[in-house]
């Protein structure tokens, strides 16, 4: 599947990484140089967006020392199921199939259930659900060695099952350990190491972008960042990123049953940004024009044929896409949520969000070193 020349994402960035390591079919669409050594380790900071970095990174020397590439960018929704899956496969969203954080599950009822591509559903085989052969997997079968280094919680999850499978996966939970299994799997040419922390956005969703929290965390990437690159084997070259930002939420709306915009409406996915919205087939018209005029100046409202049609999940979407896609898409302008009546406790109290167009959003960083 070939992206657009200039196109900066993450299915973009791992295309590229793999095209250097020699793999059948991948495509360097960053023109990234060639590595010699063949040994090539990403880092993936899931929430840490351009902006904020550029407005934090100077209490950090590391991020200095490294060699800031033009920014990426994520993809709709700017939401970690999704790009983590862009990443994994080297595909679109709408090939892939991971369209957001809860997306309803074709032929599971009415009004249907949500599976939360993060937590996962056991009815649901993560193989089946996400068909698209993983770059990991390719790599392995061209005699790559991959790596997956995370906490070891998300070992032989659903998400991971789907998105990231074919790496060796080593489970660390410690910054130290997630270095020295970094260090060990890049012993060897022909090598590639993934390595995902959450601590950025977990403090982002608790606190708020620029919070003490958020910047205790950012202060453990750069702690990660700076053994990585004191201590990876020589010739080895790092590669760091993202797979979102985050705003402040500054207005939130509540989808509850008192609300005009639920009249019509069978199920909300989605996420506080970026909502996937499923509605009764024979008042989809009303519920369209109710949802324009009530959110016109809180969100961008766009029917599932608008979303295809503009390519809001890239230029192709499957079968498998078109089932699972809301009949509404509704994307949060500003610093607005639209809150899940059945999430409202969960969702409300959540200083950070994410999901949305807003270049805080989706802006990601690239930064470089080999050492």
């Amino acid at each position: 599947m070939e992206l657009a020349a200039n196109m900066r994402n993450l299915a973009a960035l791992s295309n590229s990484i793999f095209a250097n390591l020699k793999v059948p079919g991948a495509i360097n669409h960053l023109d990234l140089p060639e590595n010699t050594s063949a040994r090539e380790c990403l880092l993936l900071v899931d929430g840490m967006g351009l902006i904020a970095l550029n407005q934090y990174s100077d209490q950090f020397p590391i991020f200095k020392e490294l060699q800031s590439l033009p920014n990426l960018n994520s993809h709709f929704p700017s939401t970690t199921a999704t790009n983590l899956s862009s990443l994994g496969t080297g595909v679109l969203p709408g090939v892939h199939g991971m369209l957001g954080y809860t997306v309803r599950v074709p032929r599971s009822g009415e009004p249907g259930r949500l599976l939360n591509s993060l937590k996962w559903d056991d009815r649901v085989d993560p193989v089946m659900w996400q068909k698209v052969p993983t770059l990991f997997e390719r790599a392995v079968a061209a005699d790559i060695n991959v790596w997956h280094i995370a906490a070891k919680r998300y070992e032989g999850s659903g998400f991971t099952s789907a998105a990231l499978r074919g790496a060796k996966y080593l489970g660390a939970n410690q910054i130290e350990d997630l270095i020295q299994g970094a260090v060990t799997s890049l012993e060897k040419p022909g090598s590639f190491t993934y390595l995902y922390v959450n601590h950025l956005d977990h403090a982002g969703h608790e606190d708020g972008v620029g919070s003490d929290s958020w910047l205790e965390a950012l202060g453990t990437v750069a702690e990660l960042i700076t053994g990585l690159k004191n201590r990876l084997p020589k010739g080895s070259r790092l590669w760091v990123t993202a797979d979102h930002g985050m705003i402040n939420v500054e207005e939130k709306i509540v989808l509850g049953a008192d609300n005009d915009l639920m009249a019509g409406v069978a199920l909300v996915g989605g996420e506080p940004r970026a909502r996937h919205i499923y509605v009764d087939a024979e008042k989809l018209s009303d519920v369209v024009q109710t949802w324009r005029e009530t959110l016109s100046d809180s969100a961008d409202i766009f029917t599932k044929a608008e979303a295809i049609a503009g390519g809001l999940f890239g230029a192709e979407v499957s079968e498998d896409s078109f089932e699972r896609m809301g009949d509404l898409i509704a994307i949060a302008k500003k610093g607005v949520i639209l809150v899940d009546p059945a999430r409202v406790k969960e969702e409300s109290k959540m200083v950070g969000h994410h999901g949305g167009l807003l270049e805080t959003e989706t802006a990601v960083p690239l930064l470089t070193f080999q050492n």
